[in-house]
């Protein structure tokens, strides 16, 4: 146990898939694949309560079950991603696509989210894996250099991996570091959701606000923000998109998925400073006030809707720019919902070939 906390999670990874050979894969026994079988698998998949994460999810396997209606599409849970990659190395064949999810974990912020990617990506190089739009996120730090240095060995080593990232600036980045890896740019994959139907009475405000790592705003400008809305709505919400329930089944979080998108639908405005606050929003084709966080997530992401959605970015804060912003979405008449689906023509055809 005193040796256990010293070994690099990395190393300590590889051990437990050494190890895992010789367990049994209990977790996937009932899902009856065959060898035989058309697959796509989805590594990494959110099992947690991170409903931006868990809709990145959501939106990977619808994507892949319509491009793809006669192939079977297996979720990998983050936390059987051992178990799983024995468990897909024993019934796949050469044709099968490997995916990972998309999301902002692509750096050394969440370097035991990055160092699985890596062990998946090694672990199959002789099929086909799609990496789903993704943000660059490696700190100038010495252990970004670091972690990134890793990345570019393992990736460059793949010689059938598709990169996709989901804003300019991370396009750019992987050109540069990446040169030998296929990379294309699309939005994150959950824009490539349609949740504004059924349409619903909208009523006050829904506050989607972050208290993590991530935040930019002050917890005075939390509060100004607060205070304002509870003064320019009779109804003030409070839902955030991190839920705190622990793991849960598949059934229950697209059960949590449903009901923050209706929460949002029967909103007036959304005022959240959250990258899926915002994508949310789009997709259930609500007003919103999105304030910028700590990276470029959202000014990057907000470039694909910004002329197609009531949704309005406040790079500065001030109370008059909020209302006078406020003022616009609310004089505006209300627009209808646009697809975005010719942008991920890239992921299509990726998953096709």
């Amino acid at each position: 146990m005193f040796l256990k906390k010293y070994i690099p999670y990395h190393f300590k990874i590889r051990i437990l898939l050494f190890l895992q050979k010789f367990k049994s894969v209990n977790f996937f026994s009932s899902q009856g694949l065959k060898k035989e079988d058309s697959k796509v698998f989805i590594f990494l998949a959110a099992n947690y309560s991170n409903l931006g994460d868990v809709a990145i999810t959501y939106a990977q396997e619808k994507f892949i079950q319509n491009t793809l209606p006669n192939h079977k599409v297996v979720l990998i849970p983050i936390n059987k991603t051992i178990e799983g990659i024995i468990f897909v190395k024993s019934i796949l064949n050469v044709s099968d696509c490997i995916t990972i999810v998309g999301g902002g974990n692509f750096g050394d912020l969440y370097n035991q989210i990055e160092a699985l990617r890596q062990l998946v990506i090694a672990s199959f190089p002789n099929n086909k894996i799609i990496s789903f739009p993704q943000t660059f996120d490696f700190s100038n730090s010495p252990k970004g250099k670091k972690s990134l240095e890793k990345a570019i060995s393992v990736y460059s080593e793949h010689s059938n991996l598709s990169f996709f990232v989901r804003e300019q600036q991370s396009f750019e980045l992987m050109q540069r570091h990446f040169p030998k890896v296929e990379v294309f740019l699309t939005p994150d994959i959950v824009l490539s959701l349609d949740q504004s139907q059924p349409q619903m009475k909208r009523n006050g405000v829904t506050l989607s606000l972050r208290a993590d790592d991530e935040k930019l705003l002050t917890s005075e400008q939390n509060e100004s923000l607060i205070n304002w809305a509870k003064q320019t709505f009779s109804n003030v919400s409070f839902y955030d998109t991190h839920i705190n329930k622990g793991n849960l089944s598949e059934q229950q979080l697209d059960e949590e998925l449903n009901n923050i998108w209706k929460q949002y639908k029967s909103s007036e405005l959304v005022i959240t400073d959250r990258l899926h606050g915002m994508i949310f929003a789009y997709i259930t084709n609500t007003p919103c006030l999105v304030f910028l966080n700590n990276n470029h997530k959202i000014s990057a992401s907000y470039e694909w809707i910004k002329e197609q959605a009531p949704i309005l970015l406040i790079k500065n804060f001030d109370l008059k720019s909020i209302g006078e912003a406020y003022e616009t979405l609310n004089s505006s008449n209300t627009t209808a919902y646009k697809d975005l689906m010719e942008k991920y023509l890239p992921l299509k055809q990726q998953l096709l070939s």
